[in-house]
């Protein structure tokens, strides 16, 4: 008789099947880990620092050009990072909607109390909270298409010369401005802002508003109502 084959495995091949069978087990567990800690990056990164603070802001959602009426579409709130913030934001539409834009303001940018024409705007450009914007229609309407936000000029009218004796009576008809001299109404006027002349009717309607502090502010707005008014740059 043949000897019966036997397939019995012995302990060596137990050893055998049983690490291999680890083997795939572990293969498999670092596979599964390695999608699960793939997903978790996605997730923190979509989410963000949950530490971080933010704030709900007012931000254009659009561009916006000085001179320009902010509506409801052109604003929106947003939650931004506090520490991305700067000094002056706005929290509230109804803060905004109805103001004049002083500056240019891109979309999704955040806006603050300096860019729309405000107490604060004037107080921040001439360094004192007792101030004023004032609005000023230029002698010669083409010098206010070179003024720019921010330029810093002196406000000048004319007068009669009391210099001069032979300098007629500011009545007199035939006074013409050579016999005049130059007054300083104000040093130092902040631009705020220039009407485009597109948004007028006529280039001599173009009115630019000057930040001063309250006192020269008056002045100017007084003389404005009965002189002829100029500014040099500086």
């Amino acid at each position: 008789m043949r000897a019966q084959l036997d397939l019995t495995p012995n302990t060596f091949d137990r050893v055998v099947e049983l690490t291999r069978g680890t083997r795939f087990r572990s293969a498999t567990v670092r596979k599964i880990a390695a999608v699960v800690l793939a997903t978790l990056g996605v997730v923190l990164f979509f989410r963000g620092d949950p530490a971080t603070d933010t704030v709900a802001v007012v931000v254009s959602s659009r561009d916006l050009t000085p001179g320009q009426v902010i509506a409801d579409s052109d604003v929106e709130v947003r939650e931004i990072d506090s520490k991305q913030l700067p000094e002056g934001v706005v929290s509230d539409t109804d803060l905004v909607v109805g103001r004049t834009v002083a500056g240019p303001i891109r979309s999704g940018e955040t806006v603050t109390d300096v860019r729309v024409l405000s107490p604060r705007l004037a107080g921040l450009s001439v360094g004192t909270d007792d101030a004023r914007i004032v609005p000023v229609r230029l002698a010669d309407a083409a010098v206010a298409d070179m003024l720019r936000s921010g330029d810093v000029v002196d406000v000048l009218t004319v007068g009669p010369d009391t210099s001069r004796p032979d300098t007629p009576h500011p009545d007199t008809p035939n006074e013409s401005v050579a016999d005049k001299a130059p007054q300083i109404l104000a040093a130092g006027a902040v631009v705020a802002l220039v009407t485009t002349s597109e948004s007028t009717r006529n280039q001599q309607e173009q009115v630019i508003l000057l930040a001063l502090p309250t006192p020269a502010a008056n002045v100017v707005a007084a003389a404005s109502l009965s002189n002829a008014i100029t500014v040099t740059f500086r």
